[in-house]
């Protein structure tokens, strides 16, 4: 009797633990990102701005930026138009071959529309890295990004 009980209780608790992995399972697959048109942005400052920090140090833009919400302002580039569609709007001076790269939200892609060379605009995106390179210019690098703020140059 004791050693139907011990089995019964083991049975359970492993039922316990499938049926939680399977909805963790289940809920991460079916999870979606949020949308940052109403995020807060943890730091905002102008294209330039940001990769002169990361150029001064690395180490410690690394620590202030990764994975955060950054707000980048500056004058448009480039627009990038990938084989699947997807836009990247590149910032910064056009003097420097360095610049930020603002890889489009999928929900916000058709937004890349509305923007041409030598606007002014605002992106908002969370920062995933930066490549730097003496002879091609550094970048970095803001994924996810939407389009916050258009100015119109005439």
């Amino acid at each position: 009797m004791k050693r139907k009980k011990i089995i019964w209780t083991i049975v359970l608790v492993l039922l316990v633990l499938i049926a939680g992995a399977g909805y963790y399972a289940w809920k991460e697959y079916n999870r979606k990102n949020k949308d940052l048109k109403h995020e807060k942005a943890a730091f905002s400052l102008a294209a330039t701005d940001l990769i002169g920090e990361f150029a001064a140090n690395e180490k410690a833009s690394n620590t202030k930026f990764l994975g955060k919400v950054v707000e980048v302002s500056g004058a448009i580039k480039d627009i990038v138009k990938d084989e699947k569609g997807y836009y990247t709007i590149v910032l910064g001076d056009t003097s420097s071959m360095s610049s930020v790269r603002c890889s489009m939200d999928s929900a916000h892609n058709a937004d890349a529309g509305l923007v041409s060379k030598g606007n002014p605009v605002s992106m908002k995106g969370i920062c995933t890295g930066y490549m730097a390179d003496e002879l091609l210019g550094s970048d970095v690098i803001l994924n996810r990004a939407v389009l916050k703020k258009l100015s119109i140059k005439n």
